[in-house]
């Protein structure tokens, strides 16, 4: 007789992020098609509303804020915790996201005998993102070469950082899998564009992200500074709108740049805009930028690992000048200058804009959503 498999869906929160959105479309998915699953957190925040009938266990319940060590110490006992709770849910197959949770549920395995099935998601590009030299950014690095290999799959959101985690954090290639953020596309089509918001005398830009420096929205702010013609608004809310806001301050910029705040909807504002503008240093694999395509918006971003290029499509990568794509244009991560000739080059060329209009359309169909949960489900289950 085959054993009942059941599922735990093991990340932090619930709260507005990326990696949250999607399991907030892969839970539902899993109960309608007839699998028992659980949702474990450590957080209670929840802007995404789950199954009434998907139990929620809590490993904790902390703040967000604790000092960086405290939650490293607290690993071993919250990952004792966690193989108590698989044990006692009798759970065959183990799936967590971001950072925490993937330590956690590899480091379980040390505190029971219960088998199951141990997935972790890698959401971001480790080398970057662990890259920065400080105490915290060491630790990671040590814990995901230290745990991450000894996980049965690991399942990254783009190809460049599954192949990072090969190259340079000791995951073996077979165990590596790759599957695409999905995008809910007939929600966002449903979607009424706001009128009259644009002033149609200016090229409206639009870009989303939280005020972070990894999000680098002073170099959009630079960039469009020449451009009298051109107007940016900024969604997004965060520790940098102080700083932001003198920059467009000492630019003169206050009637051509605009931080609008964190908006819930922005996709009825990008469906009125005129293109997508993004300045990322380094991303996991940045869903704005479908949303905007799904948005019929053509992108000028930066080439940042990762996920631009792969979602671009772009063929040869440039170190010293604009990527011109179907989709948009790509610059180099962090030059000012090129992203003023890639935002020059969409102003002169409206034939163009035309036609990437028109391609993200189509681009955006490989994301849909049900294969990609279908994907997700496959992998977690065989």
């Amino acid at each position: 007789m085959e054993k009942h498999q059941k599922i735990s869906i093991f990340i932090y929160s619930m709260d507005g992020g990326g990696a949250e959105r999607v399991m907030s479309y892969l839970l539902p998915y899993l109960k309608n098609k007839g699998h028992d699953v659980v949702l474990v957190l450590m957080n209670d925040t929840m802007a995404y509303s789950i199954p009434e009938d998907v139990p929620i266990y809590y490993l904790e319940k902390s703040k967000g804020d604790e000092p960086g060590i405290f939650k490293f110490l607290k690993l071993p006992w919250l990952a004792w915790k966690y193989a108590r709770l698989l044990k006692r849910l009798q759970i065959t197959h183990s799936f967590s996201l971001l950072t925490r949770p993937c330590y956690i549920n590899i480091m379980a395995r040390w505190f029971t005998n219960h088998p199951y099935k141990l997935m972790v998601s890698e959401r971001n590009y480790p080398s970057l993102q662990y890259g920065y030299g400080d105490a915290q950014s060491k630790i990671n690095t040590f814990l995901v070469k230290k745990l991450y290999p000894k996980a049965d799959m690991v399942i990254s959101n783009a190809k460049a950082s599954a192949e990072d985690l090969v190259q340079n954090f000791n995951v073996a290639p077979e165990k590596t899998r790759v599957i695409y953020n999905p995008i809910d596309l007939e929600k966002i089509n449903a979607i009424t564009p706001v009128t009259n918001f644009f002033d149609a005398s200016y090229t409206n830009l639009v870009s989303v992200g939280r005020l972070q420096i990894v999000k680098n929205q002073k170099i959009l702010i630079e960039a469009v500074a020449p451009f009298e013609k051109v107007r940016l608004y900024i969604f997004g809310e965060g520790e940098l709108r102080p700083e932001l806001e003198q920059q467009i301050a000492d630019l003169g910029l206050e009637n051509r740049v605009f931080l609008m705040g964190f908006e819930s909807n922005p996709f009825q504002y990008l469906k009125s805009a005129d293109f997508f503008i993004f300045g990322s240093i380094h991303e996991g694999f940045p869903n704005v930028l479908l949303e905007a395509m799904c948005c019929g918006l053509p992108i000028l971003t930066t080439n940042c690992k990762s996920g631009p290029d792969e979602i671009m499509e772009l063929e040869h990568p440039k170190t010293d000048d604009i990527m011109i794509t179907d989709y948009g244009i790509l610059t180099p991560v962090g030059n000012v200058d090129l992203l003023k000739k890639g935002l020059a080059y969409c102003l002169e060329h409206p034939a163009f804009l035309d036609n990437c209009r028109v391609r993200v359309k189509e681009r955006i169909q490989n994301f849909e959503r049900e294969p990609i949960l279908e994907s997700y489900t496959h992998h977690i289950l065989s």
